[in-house]
């Protein structure tokens, strides 16, 4: 039986938990939760980086914080990680990161245990989907990395993984904007790729909510002009910039 390595909440416990969801096409629907632990990208401005940024980690991260990996990964076997989303109550699952998609095989082995909930991963979309993961999954949040990230594109926008989601109805692009100038990227990022029509959303960068407030104005009439949609950080409002929630 394979083991999943999570993330930990703020209790050291492994992270999973009930919440609404706060982005993307299922913002505002109750959901389970689990968060995964490491990611083979780098974001300077990433909002987990507990996930990823141990010490001895020297990629860039605009906090300057390390943490330590003990303290902050769990490792659990499928069996007990379905349990406990199993006992949540929930009807639908987000996995999430981190990079969910580089323990893609003990996640499959996962929802084997839990054939009746419906599943959407959240994925930078540089990691291919083996099969026996792609069946089990209903949704797809693809969140390609700009150049703002701080990530080479070489290594962040991968077009064979880009194109193959651009085809799956299943997926949908959520891009982080920091400055207006990012647009043009995902506006040329579209134009390549295809993604169809209303699965291309825009969310401002931030973690506190007044300044995404502001940056949700300018933003708003971007989209409006550009024709792309718009998500909110629900959870951020709520809750503010906390593990767990």
């Amino acid at each position: 039986m394979a083991d999943l390595v999570l993330a930990t909440d703020d209790n050291g416990g492994p992270e999973i938990f009930a919440s609404l969801q706060g982005e993307g096409p299922s913002a505002g629907m109750p959901v389970a939760f689990i968060r995964l632990s490491r990611c083979n990208l780098a974001c300077t401005w990433c909002d987990t980086p507990y996930t990823w940024h141990f010490d001895g980690d020297e990629r860039d991260h605009r906090d300057g914080v390390t943490y330590d990996r003990k303290a902050n990964q769990v490792t659990l076997s499928v069996q007990d990680a379905a349990a406990r989303i199993a006992a949540l109550g929930q009807n639908r699952l987000v996995i999430t990161g981190g990079e969910p998609l580089l323990q893609a095989g003990a996640l499959a082995e996962m929802l084997e245990h839990l054939p009746d909930i419906s599943v959407e991963i959240e994925t930078n979309g540089t990691v291919k989907v083996p099969a026996r993961l792609d069946i089990r999954t209903d949704q797809f949040n693809i969140s390609p990395k700009l150049s703002h990230s701080g990530n080479a594109a070489e290594i962040a926008l991968v077009p064979e993984r880009l194109d193959g989601f651009a085809a799956d109805p299943r997926a949908f692009f959520k891009f982080v904007i920091a400055d207006s100038s990012d647009v043009d990227e995902v506006i040329a990022l579209r134009d390549k790729y295809r993604f169809a029509a209303g699965h291309v959303f825009l969310m401002a960068e931030g973690t506190d909510s007044k300044p995404l407030r502001n940056k949700q104005k300018w933003l708003s009439e971007l989209c409006v002009e550009h024709g792309f949609r718009m998500s909110d950080r629900l959870h951020i409002h709520l809750y503010g910039d906390t593990r767990a929630t």
